[in-house]
């Protein structure tokens, strides 16, 4: 129960935090990528970044063209931003927010853990009220460990 609790308060924190990030599209990166657009801004040529970074000229070529493919290191696009006097910021930003992730992912596993009543109660020409397994979803999210909901 108080890991449950912890992971609740882990998400609050984190969509609080989320919420003040704002959306994901604000940070969609420029199309020949952000070494090389806050370099050109800066007025910064290739020779004399790769000498801020302790490189050869070459490197940053390939570097910007990493970035564009996606396959360049953290590492060194910290390094890349440090050297361009910027702050890399690293986040993994929810599509919606998590504490809805988990109710959507408690309904589901509450609708499989019903089929079977809903099922044998169909035969016998009942149904479960959709009411009472809404209010159920809290209940379900509050005592269930969230690790079952992604089995």
């Amino acid at each position: 129960m108080k890991k449950q609790r912890l992971a609740a308060q882990a998400r609050l924190n984190l969509d609080e935090r989320f919420a003040i990030i704002g959306p994901a599209t604000r940070f969609t990166p420029p199309v020949r990528g952000w070494i090389k657009a806050v370099r050109e801004a800066l007025g910064i040529t290739t020779a004399q970044l790769a000498i801020r970074m302790r490189i050869k000229q070459p490197s940053i070529i390939d570097l910007e063209r990493s970035e564009l493919k996606g396959s360049i290191e953290l590492a060194t696009l910290r390094r890349a931003a440090e050297a361009l006097d910027c702050t890399l910021i690293y986040a993994l930003l929810p599509n919606k927010p998590l504490e809805t992730t988990v109710r959507d992912r408690a309904r589901e596993f509450a609708q499989r853990r019903l089929e079977p009543v809903r099922h044998s109660m169909l035969l016998e020409d009942q149904t479960v009220a959709e009411k009472r397994a809404d209010a159920s979803i809290d209940q379900i999210v509050r005592e269930t460990n969230p690790r079952l909901f992604w089995d």
